[in-house]
């Protein structure tokens, strides 16, 4: 098995929402993000494998040494091959890469945030920089669509982070700022969707989130029509999540919340004709 068909059957195997999205992209790019995916995929599970956080920590210094030595052409994981490949035909800046690596090395420790100034470069590692990785794989090379990836990231994070909010806290993480849960009145401890100050703060963060999909949609100017496509599935499908955060009047306690498979899948035909430029 060569190294793009071991990434292939990584996006397989995890069953991501967004796979079939590559199909949107022509083949070398679609390989491409087969490659980055199985990257990311494989970096953020250190953090979540067995042992203990010294193992973890050491398993993800290793990662980043392993990563460092693929990029200079010597590979010790069937994923290196594909990812130098894809690393060097589209022209991707390796600094995503190990900012990737740095998020998840960051969930290893106690998670709180003080304010969102805190919170936001958490944020840009662990999902702005995997958007920025992907842009030139989907044809952009313009510096200045960093800013709007930045914010396309940060929307992304932040839906998640409100989805998780009882998984993370049963695990000690808490992202939201805590000048935020003071505010409203909140600590983690008295969280319940029947609790109006844990409402008004869920609100607030939607409002915030919902600022930064805003922003995030001047992306579309830098892609090009294959780009667009995937990135509408991908902003239609979180954006979808949030919504149904709200729908769901909050209670993101009970059992976790996903998108409707039908709403995915009219994501992803509604990207055919932007693909075509219909």
């Amino acid at each position: 098995m060569n190294s793009f068909d071991y990434c292939r059957r990584a996006v397989r195997s995890a069953k991501s929402n967004f796979s079939l999205a590559f199909y949107l992209l022509p083949p070398d790019a679609r390989r491409g993000m087969d490659a980055l995916y199985a990257f990311m995929r494989a970096t953020d599970d250190l953090s979540d494998d067995t042992g203990t956080t010294l193992e973890k920590r050491a398993a993800i210094t290793a990662w980043r040494h392993g990563t460092e030595a693929a990029l200079a052409g010597e590979y010790s994981h069937p994923i290196h091959a594909a990812l130098h490949h894809t690393v060097r035909t589209f022209q991707i800046s390796p600094r995503y890469l190990y900012d990737v690596i740095d998020g998840v090395e960051a969930d290893l420790d106690i998670v709180r945030f003080a304010t969102f100034d805190e919170l936001r470069p958490y944020c840009y590692r662990v999902a702005s920089a995997v958007g920025l990785a992907c842009l030139p794989i989907w044809g952009c090379h313009n510096p200045a669509a960093a800013v709007p990836g930045e914010a396309v990231g940060i929307a992304f994070q932040l839906t998640n982070i409100l989805r998780d909010l009882g998984e993370d806290r049963a695990r000690g993480r808490v992202y939201l700022p805590q000048d935020d849960l003071a505010r409203f009145g909140c600590p983690p401890e008295t969280w319940s969707h029947t609790d109006p100050a844990f409402l008004a703060m869920m609100q607030f963060q939607v409002s915030r989130a919902e600022q930064f999909y805003i922003e995030g949609e001047a992306l579309n100017d830098y892609l090009s029509p294959s780009g667009r496509a995937i990135f509408s599935v991908m902003n239609r499908t979180y954006h979808a999540l949030l919504a149904e955060i709200v729908r769901r009047k909050f209670n993101v306690f009970a059992d976790r919340i996903r998108v409707a498979k039908w709403r995915k899948m009219t994501a992803f035909a509604a990207a055919w004709p932007i693909k075509w430029g219909w």
